[in-house]
């Protein structure tokens, strides 16, 4: 496994890739964004780990583009900065976990883990339809678009896969834990109020305007989307 490290400060770094590479790893390192992108054009990488604060552009415009050119590639941001408000920042610029320092490197471990194991057991898109349609709505997971009425809705890497996980689910309530587990990660801290937050940004992109309203929420119990309420 080819894991990119970005990180400026040549010590936080070297503990890193020491460790990392003591589990298996083979470790590249680069120190700025400009030269992380010239790398992931280059090599192949399954996962990449991001600090925030770089020099030239920092780790969430860099995680953007990253992703912009291919949106399967995982990224673990690393951060000083843990606010609700910074962290819904980097999940919507396309990060698959977000870790504050400092932290235990038997937790990056594990987390590393979990998200290249989502990665694999993720269906291809060759595999199912990448059409998903419930009334008139409708997401098309090859271009990562949305329509309602034909009308075209930008979400952001979290919302939309937010809301295929709740259409694929459809006529089925669903926990802040199943939402959590399947949308973030199995150590997402579910007493955070960040599923709530995602899930207001979803009703007003997706239901505000019409009068139809598909994401519903169920006092106790969590959500469900449908038509039927």
């Amino acid at each position: 496994m080819k894991v990119l490290i970005i990180e400026d400060n040549a010590r936080v770094s070297a503990l890193l890739k020491r460790g990392l590479e003591s589990q298996g790893y083979q470790i590249y390192i680069s120190e700025d964004a400009e030269d992380a992108l010239v790398m992931v054009d280059k090599i192949v990488f399954d996962l990449v780990i991001t600090d925030i604060m770089l020099p030239k552009m920092n780790g969430i415009e860099l995680s953007k583009l990253i992703k912009q050119k291919n949106d399967e590639l995982p990224i673990i941001m690393l951060t000083a900065l843990g606010t609700i408000d910074e962290k819904i920042e980097g999940f919507d610029a396309g990060a698959d976990d977000y870790m504050v320092k400092p932290f235990e490197i038997r937790e990056l471990y594990a987390r590393i883990k979990a998200v290249l194991l989502r990665k694999s057991s993720s269906p291809k898109q060759n595999e199912i339809s990448s059409k998903i349609e419930y009334k008139n709505l409708v997401v098309d997971t090859k271009t990562n678009r949305v329509y309602r009425n034909q009308k075209e809705i930008s979400l952001t890497p979290k919302e939309f896969k937010l809301l295929v996980f709740l259409m694929r689910n459809a006529e089925r309530i669903l926990s802040r834990d199943e939402i959590a587990e399947n949308v973030w990660g199995n150590h997402f801290d579910t007493g955070t109020n960040y599923i709530d937050v995602y899930i207001a940004y979803l009703r007003k992109k997706i239901d505000k305007e019409f009068d139809e309203k598909l994401i519903h929420t169920k006092p106790g119990m969590g959500f469900i989307f449908t038509n039927q309420l």
